[in-house]
C-alpha cells in the first residue's frame, strides 16, 4: 500500500524557517472510550476552518519562567525533546496556549476563577504577557502534566512552518474547557473514532498531522492505556515527522 501523500496548492521556492511550537492533546475520560477537545480555528487563521488541538508557537516570556515550572526540570525537559536548551520553553507554551485558547489551566494558583477568566482575557487581547501573569498569580506550573508523545515538522515549500511538539495531558479535575473567541470559532469533546470518521464524511475538516495523532490515539479504550502509552513514547524516545509535499496537480 502506498504511503499517503500531502498536496497543497500552493509552493514556495524559498525555504521558510520552522517555528518552534508546542501543541496540547487534552483527554478526558469517558464510558466508551477516552475524548479529545478539538477546537476550530477561523477561517483567517493558520489552519483556518479547520479541527485541530490547541496550541501556538512560543513566546520570549516562555523562556522568562523556568523557576515557576513543576515536575520537570530543565535538564529533563531539554534530554526528553533532546534539544540543547529551551526544553521548558515547550512546555510553558503548551500550558499558556491551552489556558489562553480553552481556559484550562494545569497548574496551581492563588487566584480566584473570575480573576483567572479576566487574566485569560488579558493574555489573549495582548494587554498582559505571560511572564508577568505568571509572577502576579503566584502560578506553578505542573510540567509533569504534560506528557511529551509526538513531534511534527512543516514540510519545506509552504510559506508557513512549524516544529511542532505534541503533549499529552488529562484535564484536570474541576475544570472545563471552553474556547476563545479570538481565533478559534467552535470547540467539542468526540472520541479520536468519532473525529476520524466525520472527517471521512466531510463533516469536519483536519489537517494530516492531526489526522494521524487521532489515528494513534484511537488505539486506546482507556484513559489510564492512553496517558501509560504517551509516558512510554517519550522514554523511549520521540522520532521527528516530516512530510514531503508536492504540487496539486491540476
Amino acid at each position: 500500500m502506498s504511503k499517503p501523500v500531502m498536496r497543497f496548492v500552493q509552493m514556495s521556492t524559498e525555504i521558510s524557517v520552522p517555528r518552534p511550537s508546542s501543541t496540547v492533546v487534552l483527554v478526558r475520560r469517558s464510558a466508551a472510550a477516552p475524548e479529545v477537545l478539538m477546537v476550530k480555528r477561523d477561517p483567517r487563521s493558520s489552519f483556518g476552518d479547520a479541527y485541530a488541538f490547541p496550541g501556538g508557537v512560543l513566546e520570549d516570556a516562555d523562556h522568562r519562567i523556568h523557576d515557576q515550572c513543576a515536575g520537570v526540570t530543565s535538564s529533563d525537559a531539554d534530554r526528553l525533546l533532546e534539544v540543547d536548551t529551551g526544553g521548558l520553553d515547550y512546555f510553558s507554551a503548551a500550558v499558556r496556549e491551552l489556558f489562553e485558547e480553552a481556559g484550562v489551566l494545569l497548574g496551581e494558583t492563588r487566584c480566584s476563577r473570575d480573576e483567572l477568566a479576566q487574566s485569560r482575557d488579558a493574555l489573549n487581547e495582548g494587554s498582559l504577557r505571560w511572564d508577568r501573569f505568571v509572577e502576579e498569580s503566584g502560578l506553578v506550573l505542573r510540567c509533569d502534566r504534560l506528557h511529551y508523545f509526538s513531534f511534527w515538522i512543516t514540510p519545506t515549500g509552504l510559506p508557513k512552518r512549524y516544529s511542532t511538539r505534541f503533549f499529552l495531558a488529562k484535564l484536570p479535575e474541576g475544570q472545563s474547557a471552553i474556547h476563545c473567541g479570538g481565533e478559534l470559532t467552535n470547540s467539542c469533546w468526540m472520541p479520536a473514532l468519532g473525529v476520524l470518521q466525520a472527517a471521512r464524511e466531510g463533516r469536519m475538516r483536519v489537517h494530516f498531522p492531526t489526522r494521524k495523532t487521532l489515528e494513534r490515539i484511537a488505539r486506546f479504550d482507556s484513559l489510564d492505556a492512553l496517558l501509560a502509552w504517551a509516558t512510554s513514547c517519550a522514554e523511549a524516545g520521540v522520532a521527528c515527522h516530516q512530510p514531503a509535499s508536492v504540487p496539486a496537480s491540476d
